[in-house]
């Protein structure tokens, strides 16, 4: 099933991989995340879970389905699981890294909120872009 030679399975399963993965990055930095950030437990869960969680999927699957129509812009040649990784790293270290780094520095957060989000950025483009590339978008 493809549509603009797009895999709808790669895009899933390349946005279910990134989402596990930020659960288990957050759960293992959780604390410090939480430091960085200058909030509390008590505050975040205040908000609720539901909004950010839905949030995060829905955003997880364009952001699969956008890094997979940039891999197949790149020719049948480089979808694999090494063009993928690659992909994935470069729109992380040119896009992802940089925006947050702009926004955090504006808003004057900890640098240490930004190593720790962009780790899980890296991370999750890392996974994406091997996932797309290994199942062909």
């Amino acid at each position: 099933m493809q549509f603009a030679g797009v895999n709808y399975m790669a895009v899933a399963a390349a946005a279910a991989g990134a989402f596990f993965f930020g659960f288990a990055y957050y759960m293992t930095l959780g604390k410090f995340w939480m430091v960085a950030t200058g909030k509390s437990e008590e505050a975040l869960k205040a908000g609720g879970m539901a909004k950010p969680m839905i949030i995060t999927a829905i955003c997880q699957l364009i952001m699969a389905f956008m890094l997979g129509g940039i891999l197949g812009h790149l020719g049948a040649e480089q979808i694999n699981l090494q063009g993928g990784l690659i992909t994935g790293l470069f729109v992380w270290f040119g896009f992802a890294i940089t925006a947050t780094a702009v926004n955090y520095a504006w808003q004057r957060s900890s640098p240490m909120l930004t190593l720790i989000d962009g780790g899980h950025w890296l991370g999750c483009l890392a996974i994406q872009g091997m996932v797309l590339g290994a199942m062909g978008v």
